[in-house]
């Protein structure tokens, strides 16, 4: 195919109305113009990526094969932290909808989540996340704490899933089906989305907690033990968003 008669706008155009067939994409190949090989290797990258994330909805796809058309995926962020809430995500997304760099929240740049976080809230079909503060987590220990935020976030979905995956816990009085899977945010669309939605909710609250408490830092740590974060625990003892339950924050309480 000779496309050296069409401009690099057209064949722009040509390569944003869908599927291209593979004669006139062997041809932008060969095109020895700059503007259309930089087009071709941008169509190449769109493409893979649209693989990549299409292979993400495999769990999905099995449910709706069993016959469940909404499917929420679950996960939370904060467990491990000495201070802050542990957050719960449900999402339920469109089947195969297209999320570009849709992964585990944790491979995402915090400006990558930001975007994500974004379109998520505008195209899932449902979503809910449940907050779990520091005092109920000493209560009642870290992990029934996330899955009583599971099961909130599950079920305050409307429309309610018929089919919920969740990356690693397995809840049993789920009224509906559900499939627990080890590191299912890197493996399912929508608990990847889940992630994502979590972790920026968390992160975004550590961020409001650390103009109220300026001294720990949390804006940059978000809570998490690192060094900057101890020192200041040691400095000034813990504030009323740490978990009194987790050490070193429990033996500095109980002195």
């Amino acid at each position: 195919m000779d496309i050296t008669s069409l401009t690099v706008k057209e064949i722009e155009a040509r390569l944003a109305e869908g599927e291209p067939s593979l004669e006139f994409l062997q041809a932008c190949g060969q095109d020895k113009r700059g503007g259309v090989q930089r087009l071709w290797r941008k169509f190449q990258r769109e493409q893979t990526e649209r693989s990549r994330v299409k292979a993400l909805y495999m769990y999905e796809h099995t449910a709706l094969a069993e016959g469940a058309e909404l499917v929420a995926g679950v996960d939370e962020a904060g467990r491990g932290p000495l201070a802050g809430p542990v957050v719960v995500a449900a999402v339920i997304l469109p089947m195969d909808l297209f999320l570009p760099k849709l992964n585990d929240s944790k491979k995402l740049s915090p400006k990558a989540r930001d975007v994500l976080y974004d379109e998520i809230c505008e195209k899932a079909i449902a979503m809910h996340c449940s907050i779990i503060d520091a005092e109920t987590i000493d209560r009642v220990n870290i992990y029934q704490a996330t899955m009583n935020g599971m099961y909130e976030a599950i079920l305050a979905l409307d429309p309610p899933p018929q089919k919920v995956l969740i990356d690693a816990v397995r809840l049993e009085k789920l009224p509906m089906p559900s499939l627990s899977i080890v590191q299912g945010d890197a493996k399912s669309a929508s608990i990847a989305a889940a992630s994502i939605i979590a972790k920026v909710t968390r992160d975004r609250l550590m961020v409001q907690y650390d103009a109220r408490y300026p001294e720990y830092g949390f804006a940059q740590h978000k809570g998490y033990g690192t060094a900057q974060h101890l020192k200041a625990l040691k400095t000034y003892g813990p504030c009323p968003i740490h978990r009194r339950s987790f050490e070193p924050v429990q033996t500095m309480v109980n002195g």
